[in-house]
């Protein structure tokens, strides 16, 4: 059996605007320049981000203010999934993917239920791991619940460190919603909806769709 596991934000759900607009926001509330932020927070993980743009704040603070506007845009933000995000997910056989998200599974389940993206059974979120995306951790945890050798895994992902951590993970890696390949990839698409059809041939069986 194969498997395929899917990063979330720039995967299946276009959370760039929204991203920004959180990170404005906690920005504007530390009488920080809000472009200055963002740029910083896109290359690391928050408490990183924290730790450049305001390192004489109280980080625990920052992350608190940071959760709460995420969680308020979890409630009344717009959300959009990619072209061909439903169509794939719902055509995927059951228990045969599963999530690997460095936010939280409260913030994913309500950003599927607004976008109306069926859930798997096992989601491997940042408080499932203590070590996060570049680390395989995440994704050999997805693997282990799935049941899953990481030789017959996918691993879908539009961001450098979710492919350094499946390919680590020593699963195969492809790239989607780039115009250019992230370095490691197995193969690259510009969209989500390109890889569709390839993505549901590499479940559909041992043969898989693999080659580039």
């Amino acid at each position: 059996m194969k498997y395929v596991l899917f990063d979330v934000d720039g995967t299946l759900i276009d959370a760039v605007s929204n991203q920004r607009r959180v990170w404005g926001t906690w920005a504007e509330r530390y009488g920080l320049e809000a472009e200055k932020v963002y740029q910083v927070a896109l290359r690391t993980r928050p408490m990183e981000t924290f730790a450049q743009v305001a390192a004489d704040r109280d980080p625990r603070q920052c992350l608190a203010t940071l959760h709460e506007l995420e969680d308020e845009d979890v409630r009344s933000g717009v959300y959009a999934a990619f072209d061909g995000a439903t169509e794939l997910l719902q055509g995927l056989p059951l228990g045969s993917w599963a999530l690997v998200t460095s936010n939280y599974e409260h913030r994913v389940r309500g950003r599927f239920l607004r976008t109306g993206l069926p859930l798997p059974g096992v989601i491997v979120d940042a408080a499932a791991v203590e070590e996060g995306k570049p680390s395989p951790v995440p994704y050999l945890r997805a693997a282990e619940q799935l049941g899953a050798e990481p030789g017959d895994c996918l691993v879908i992902e539009d961001a450098p460190s979710g492919v350094r951590s499946g390919l680590r993970a020593g699963m195969t890696v492809w790239g989607v919603n780039t115009t250019v390949a992230v370095d490691g990839v197995h193969r690259h698409f510009v969209s989500l909806r390109e890889a569709v059809p390839h993505i549901l041939a590499f479940a559909s069986g041992p043969g898989g769709d693999i080659a580039a």
